[in-house]
Protein backbone atom coordinates (compact mmCIF):
# COMPACT_ATOMS: atom_id res chain seq x y z
CA UNK A 1 0.00 0.00 0.00
CA UNK A 2 2.72 2.75 0.67
CA UNK A 3 4.51 2.50 -2.64
CA UNK A 4 1.09 2.59 -4.24
CA UNK A 5 0.70 6.14 -2.38
CA UNK A 6 4.71 7.00 -2.94
CA UNK A 7 4.87 6.35 -6.79
CA UNK A 8 1.84 8.69 -8.20
CA UNK A 9 3.60 11.56 -5.90
CA UNK A 10 7.35 10.89 -7.05
CA UNK A 11 6.10 11.36 -11.49
CA UNK A 12 4.11 14.43 -9.97
CA UNK A 13 7.15 15.43 -8.72
CA UNK A 14 9.32 14.74 -11.48
CA UNK A 15 7.12 16.10 -14.21
CA UNK A 16 6.87 19.55 -12.23
CA UNK A 17 10.81 19.71 -12.06
CA UNK A 18 10.92 18.63 -15.57
CA UNK A 19 11.68 21.33 -18.67
CA UNK A 20 8.46 21.93 -20.53
CA UNK A 21 9.54 21.54 -24.45
CA UNK A 22 9.03 24.78 -26.07
CA UNK A 23 6.49 25.07 -29.53
CA UNK A 24 9.12 24.51 -32.47
CA UNK A 25 8.49 26.16 -36.10
CA UNK A 26 10.24 27.45 -39.48
CA UNK A 27 10.46 31.02 -39.59
CA UNK A 28 11.45 32.96 -42.86
CA UNK A 29 13.84 35.87 -42.37
CA UNK A 30 13.34 37.58 -46.19
CA UNK A 31 16.61 39.97 -46.76
CA UNK A 32 16.04 43.55 -48.69
CA UNK A 33 16.12 41.51 -51.75
CA UNK A 34 13.73 39.45 -51.59
CA UNK A 35 15.78 36.05 -51.13
CA UNK A 36 14.95 33.99 -47.79
CA UNK A 37 16.78 32.17 -45.00
CA UNK A 38 15.22 29.58 -42.80
CA UNK A 39 15.50 29.52 -39.25
CA UNK A 40 14.03 26.58 -36.79
CA UNK A 41 12.58 28.62 -33.45
CA UNK A 42 11.48 27.64 -30.46
CA UNK A 43 8.73 29.93 -29.15
CA UNK A 44 8.83 31.15 -25.74
CA UNK A 45 4.87 33.09 -25.02
CA UNK A 46 4.33 32.60 -21.34
CA UNK A 47 6.07 34.80 -18.64
CA UNK A 48 7.43 31.09 -17.68
CA UNK A 49 9.14 30.66 -21.04
CA UNK A 50 10.55 33.94 -21.76
CA UNK A 51 11.98 34.73 -18.49
CA UNK A 52 13.98 30.90 -18.67
CA UNK A 53 14.73 31.24 -22.38
CA UNK A 54 18.47 29.92 -23.36
CA UNK A 55 19.58 29.85 -19.95
CA UNK A 56 21.78 27.13 -18.72
CA UNK A 57 21.89 25.81 -22.73
CA UNK A 58 25.69 25.65 -23.15
CA UNK A 59 25.23 25.35 -26.96
CA UNK A 60 22.74 26.50 -29.53
CA UNK A 61 23.25 24.86 -32.59
CA UNK A 62 23.62 27.38 -36.16
CA UNK A 63 20.24 27.44 -37.56
CA UNK A 64 18.00 27.82 -34.59
CA UNK A 65 17.25 30.42 -32.05
CA UNK A 66 14.42 31.19 -29.87
CA UNK A 67 11.58 33.86 -30.50
CA UNK A 68 9.92 35.36 -27.55
CA UNK A 69 6.51 36.43 -28.23
CA UNK A 70 4.90 39.52 -26.39
CA UNK A 71 0.97 40.16 -26.21
CA UNK A 72 1.58 43.72 -27.26
CA UNK A 73 3.94 46.13 -28.52
CA UNK A 74 6.35 47.28 -26.12
CA UNK A 75 9.93 48.44 -24.98
CA UNK A 76 11.90 45.03 -24.37
CA UNK A 77 15.00 44.34 -22.48
CA UNK A 78 16.59 41.52 -22.06
CA UNK A 79 20.34 40.07 -20.42
CA UNK A 80 22.19 37.20 -19.98
CA UNK A 81 21.84 35.96 -16.96
CA UNK A 82 22.62 32.18 -16.39
CA UNK A 83 23.33 32.00 -20.31
CA UNK A 84 26.62 30.52 -21.30
CA UNK A 85 26.26 30.54 -25.13
CA UNK A 86 27.01 34.03 -26.95
CA UNK A 87 24.02 35.20 -28.50
CA UNK A 88 22.79 37.81 -31.05
CA UNK A 89 18.75 39.52 -30.48
CA UNK A 90 16.59 41.05 -32.95
CA UNK A 91 14.09 43.28 -31.87
CA UNK A 92 11.01 42.92 -34.09
CA UNK A 93 7.86 44.98 -34.31
CA UNK A 94 4.65 43.46 -35.15
CA UNK A 95 4.55 43.82 -38.90
CA UNK A 96 7.87 41.35 -39.00
CA UNK A 97 10.40 43.96 -39.51
CA UNK A 98 13.71 43.67 -37.61
CA UNK A 99 13.95 47.26 -36.07
CA UNK A 100 17.32 46.35 -34.81
CA UNK A 101 19.83 43.91 -33.94
CA UNK A 102 22.28 43.79 -30.70
CA UNK A 103 25.51 41.08 -29.74
CA UNK A 104 25.10 39.68 -26.07
CA UNK A 105 27.95 38.89 -23.42
CA UNK A 106 27.28 35.28 -22.19
CA UNK A 107 26.52 35.95 -18.26
CA UNK A 108 26.20 39.00 -18.30
CA UNK A 109 23.50 40.94 -16.21
CA UNK A 110 23.78 44.42 -18.52
CA UNK A 111 20.50 45.04 -20.11
CA UNK A 112 20.07 45.05 -23.96
CA UNK A 113 16.86 47.20 -24.18
CA UNK A 114 14.94 48.13 -27.54
CA UNK A 115 15.18 51.58 -28.85
CA UNK A 116 11.46 51.71 -29.38
CA UNK A 117 8.24 49.47 -28.86
CA UNK A 118 8.27 45.89 -30.66
CA UNK A 119 6.11 43.15 -30.25
CA UNK A 120 8.98 40.02 -30.62
CA UNK A 121 12.59 39.47 -29.86
CA UNK A 122 14.71 36.84 -31.70
CA UNK A 123 17.74 35.68 -30.33
CA UNK A 124 20.07 33.36 -32.31
CA UNK A 125 23.85 31.84 -31.74
CA UNK A 126 25.90 35.03 -32.17
CA UNK A 127 27.36 36.16 -35.41
CA UNK A 128 24.20 34.23 -37.54
CA UNK A 129 22.49 37.52 -38.32
CA UNK A 130 25.81 38.65 -40.16
CA UNK A 131 26.44 35.67 -41.68
CA UNK A 132 23.52 35.38 -43.24
CA UNK A 133 23.24 38.60 -44.77
CA UNK A 134 20.77 39.53 -42.21
CA UNK A 135 20.27 43.28 -40.98
CA UNK A 136 18.14 45.84 -39.51
CA UNK A 137 14.88 46.66 -41.96
CA UNK A 138 15.05 42.94 -42.98
CA UNK A 139 11.57 40.81 -42.15
CA UNK A 140 10.82 37.99 -40.37
CA UNK A 141 7.91 35.69 -41.70
CA UNK A 142 5.42 35.52 -38.88
CA UNK A 143 2.57 33.32 -40.47
CA UNK A 144 3.46 30.26 -38.83
CA UNK A 145 3.79 31.90 -35.24
CA UNK A 146 -0.29 32.13 -34.75
CA UNK A 147 -0.31 28.23 -35.96
CA UNK A 148 2.46 26.87 -33.87
CA UNK A 149 1.24 24.53 -31.17
CA UNK A 150 2.75 22.96 -27.97
CA UNK A 151 4.00 19.56 -29.09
Amino acid sequence: MRKLFFMPVFLLFALACGKAELAKTDLPVIRKDGSAVALRVEIARTPEERSRGFMERKHIPAGTGMLFVFDQDQPLSFWMKNTPAALSIAYIDSSGVIREIHDMTPFSLSSVNSAGSVRYALEVPQGWFGGNGIAAGDRVVLDSISDSRRR
